[in-house]
C-alpha cells in the first residue's frame, strides 16, 4: 500500500511541478502584449498624421522590426498555455479592427486631427493592453 501511496505523491507533485512551470513561463505573453500596446502608440499616430513617401517608409520600418521582433520573440517561447490560437486570434482580430477604423476614419472624417490621432492611438492600444492583463491575472 505505501508503493501505490509514494507514487501517487510523487505523480502529484510532478503535476504540481509542470503547472508552476508553465505559469511562470506563460508571462511571455503578457510581456509581448505591453511591447505591441506600446508600439501602437507611436505607429497609430504616424499612420494618421504623416503624409507622402518618406512618412510611408519610416511606418514601415518600425512596423516590421515591431513585428519581426515580437515574432522571433514568441517563436523562441516554451511554453504555450492551452487555447492561445483562439485567444490571440481574438486579440489581434479586435485589434485589427481597431486599427482599421481609426485609419479609415482619419481619411475621411478626422484627416490631421492630433486629437483623433492620440484618441485612435489608445483604442488601438486598448486590446493588447487588456489581453496582457488578462494573462497578468491568468499566470498569477
Amino acid at each position: 500500500m505505501s508503493e501505490q501511496t509514494d507514487a501517487a505523491a510523487a505523480l502529484k507533485r510532478a503535476k504540481l511541478a509542470e503547472s508552476a512551470t508553465r505559469r511562470r513561463g506563460s508571462g511571455w505573453y503578457a510581456r509581448y502584449l505591453v511591447v505591441f500596446a506600446a508600439g501602437q502608440l507611436v505607429l497609430v499616430p504616424m499612420a494618421v498624421l504623416w503624409q507622402g513617401r518618406s512618412a510611408a517608409l519610416v511606418f514601415a520600418v518600425i512596423n516590421a522590426v515591431l513585428v519581426g521582433g515580437l515574432s522571433m520573440y514568441a517563436a523562441r517561447q516554451r511554453v504555450i498555455r492551452r487555447g492561445f490560437g483562439a485567444r490571440h486570434g481574438t486579440l489581434i482580430g479586435s485589434w485589427a479592427v481597431a486599427y482599421s477604423l481609426t485609419v479609415a476614419l482619419s481619411v475621411s472624417a478626422f484627416e490631421g486631427s492630433v486629437v483623433f490621432a492620440v484618441i485612435g492611438a489608445l483604442w488601438c492600444a486598448l486590446p493588447p493592453a487588456v489581453g496582457a492583463w488578462q494573462e497578468n491575472r491568468r499566470s498569477a
